[in-house]
């Protein structure tokens, strides 16, 4: 999966996402495996007698090789047992038998074939490997830390621990290989850095082109208007949905898949209801990342401040950590023109309890689900509105100097370098100081919602990316397309994201499974919110025309925070644009 290298040059895209994912993971199967072959190795020399265990021997190497996304083959299995060959051969057709080797054609003759560990193999590995560690804590006193809720054999957490993916039956036909457009974030790149694993488990070459936001959005249109897709599967972010699925450019999925396939209720709901259009799906969530406030828990301890829960407790708290002539500031956020300070707009609005359309209200929020109708207006112009937009000014008293151009990583620096005591950030960010010890706000951030302004309520603005299907993909490749498109998106799949460093989980099973909730506090907190509906994908309502409006309220909010116009002004001139926008797309 190569990544384009443009996408470092535009909006969103960044370099440094590619540095997020870790070396290791807090419980890497590498180091197992390392350790059993070690173990196994001391045995024989220590006791010549002893001969070795080929079931053991060939199972760690089909473990360690489809981890590494490497090829095995029946001569290369034996050759690693460590037994002669006729001994090899007939523990391995034991091993087959038992339904823990699985063979996959490497020619249409299917006289050549591959060798995989099966889904029975992963899972007995995942359990001999926990349960290893857990003798060793019990009899050697080697103990790691851990939850103080961790007893020997098992877990109070709830939620059980997600299975390694495994590999298809069938290799995906598919000539050329996965062809994927994405966005260049940290979770995206992640799959680059699993790219030969999951060839392995797709059994087919995948490339991936990925893009900053709005060089991704112009990319996906570009891509639909050609005669036949230049990809299989390509990210859409969740506002963008009634555009391209109003003007015909996805497949609904349930025309090339059984959508029960995808487990639909395992999906944060927000997440799967905002990729719908007319009520049916056209794509499957790869992110469900939330933008929350991050908070640093030690620098509140310290003041004797509670996590701030309302717009004027934000900003009091900003008010008593920002000391510029110290270096330190009070919050970060996107307040850069253009599509950064649109989203930021929308989202402040849904603080103050109020929707960018006249949508119905319904409990939790504003209803978003049906949204292919003529009477939809904007309220720009209107007083929740103008509150937001007041309250973005008075952000600015305490923002960095800089904060004009900040926009989505910028804002995360300074708080991962320890220079702002809150941020406004996308979870898929996190990683930019969970992942970094050396970071101040490493194991110091707390997790909230959006405060809420007067007339509103905590809210957590869902973003994100869903996976969908061109609808000019040509029709022999789509069934496999569907194929690759459950496979990265499945609880193994996204599972094995997170312990790679990605910070989304569109799943509650990942989310609940208690390897990832060993590996940072923000799933925990995420799902949290989900169960106390905080999570909504009104505030930025995927209408056909979004980008437009996102774009107006970008360019006229950003000249009122420069000075030029009055926040009245701004947001009358923003209700005259989206208001003409509107009318031209519909009519």
């Amino acid at each position: 999966m190569k990544a384009d290298a443009n996408f470092v040059q535009n909006g969103q895209g960044d370099a440094s996402a590619k540095k997020a994912a870790p070396a290791a993971t807090a419980h890497d199967p590498f180091a197992m495996l390392d350790f059993i072959d070690a173990f196994t190795t001391e045995v024989g020399e220590a006791l010549e007698l002893s001969t070795p265990n080929p079931y053991l021997t060939m199972a760690a190497h089909l473990i360690r090789n489809h981890l590494e996304g490497r090829t095995v083959t029946p001569s290369s299995l034996v050759a690693a047992s460590g037994v002669p060959y006729a001994t090899a051969v007939r523990k391995l057709a034991d091993m087959t038998a038992a339904g823990l080797v699985e063979q996959r054609p490497r020619t249409r003759s299917g006289k050549s074939f591959s060798l995989h560990a099966s889904t029975r193999l992963l899972e007995s590995w995942q359990q001999l490997t926990s349960r290893v560690e857990r003798l060793a804590e019990r009899h050697l006193g080697a103990r790691p830390a851990r939850d103080a809720d961790y007893y020997f054999g098992g877990s109070y957490m709830q939620g059980q621990s997600i299975k390694p993916p495994s590999v298809l039956p069938e290799p995906l036909s598919l000539p050329g290989g996965v062809r994927v457009l994405v966005h260049g974030d940290p979770t995206f790149m992640v799959m680059e850095t699993l790219k030969r694993q999951f060839e392995q488990i797709v059994g087919t070459d995948i490339s991936q082109r990925a893009f900053s936001i709005d060089r991704l959005h112009e990319e996906a249109l570009r891509n639909s208007a050609r005669r036949t897709s230049h990809y299989d599967i390509i990210a859409i972010d969740l506002p963008w949905i009634g555009e391209f699925a109003s003007q015909g450019l996805l497949l609904p999925l349930d025309e090339v898949m059984d959508i029960q396939r995808l487990d639909p209720s395992d999906f944060h709901t927000a997440g799967w209801r905002a990729a719908h259009w007319a009520g049916r799906p056209y794509g499957v969530p790869s992110q469900t990342t939330p933008e929350l406030l991050f908070y640093r828990k030690d620098m509140f301890a310290e003041a004797g401040l509670e996590p701030p829960t309302t717009t004027a407790a934000v900003l009091e708290a900003a008010r008593r950590f920002h000391d510029p002539a110290r270096g330190r500031y009070g919050i970060a956020w996107n307040a850069a023109r253009g599509t950064a300070l649109g989203h930021t707009f929308m989202m402040a609005c849904a603080d103050f309890g109020h929707p960018i359309l006249n949508l119905d209200p319904i409990s939790g929020g504003f209803d978003a689900d049906w949204l292919d109708r003529d009477d939809l207006r904007p309220q720009f112009d209107a007083p929740a509105a103008e509150a937001a937009a007041e309250y973005l000014m008075q952000l600015l008293d305490y923002s960095p100097p800089d904060i004009l151009s900040m926009s989505w990583y910028e804002r995360v620096r300074p708080y991962a370098a320890g220079r702002v005591a809150m941020a406004y950030g996308y979870t898929l960010l996190a990683p930019y100081f969970e992942l970094d010890p050396s970071s101040p706000a490493h194991d110091t951030t707390g997790y909230l919602p959006h405060a809420a302004g007067p007339g509103g309520s905590p809210v957590a603005p869902v973003g994100g990316y869903v996976l969908g299907i061109p609808a000019n993909l040509p029709v022999e490749r789509r069934a496999a397309a569907a194929e690759a498109l459950i496979a990265f998106t499945s609880p193994a799949a996204q599972k094995l994201y997170v312990q790679n460093g990605s910070r989304t989980a569109p799943r509650y099973s990942v989310g609940a499974d208690p390897e990832v909730r060993r590996l940072s506090p923000i799933f925990e907190a995420v799902d949290g919110m989900s169960w106390r509906d905080e999570l909504q994908f009104w505030p930025r309502p995927p209408v056909p025309e979004v980008c437009d409006l996102i774009e107006i309220c970008g360019q006229e909010l950003h000249e009122m925070l420069r000075g030029v116009i009055s926040p009245r002004l701004a947001l009358r001139k923003t209700q005259e644009r989206a208001e003409q926008a509107m009318r031209h797309r519909r009519f």
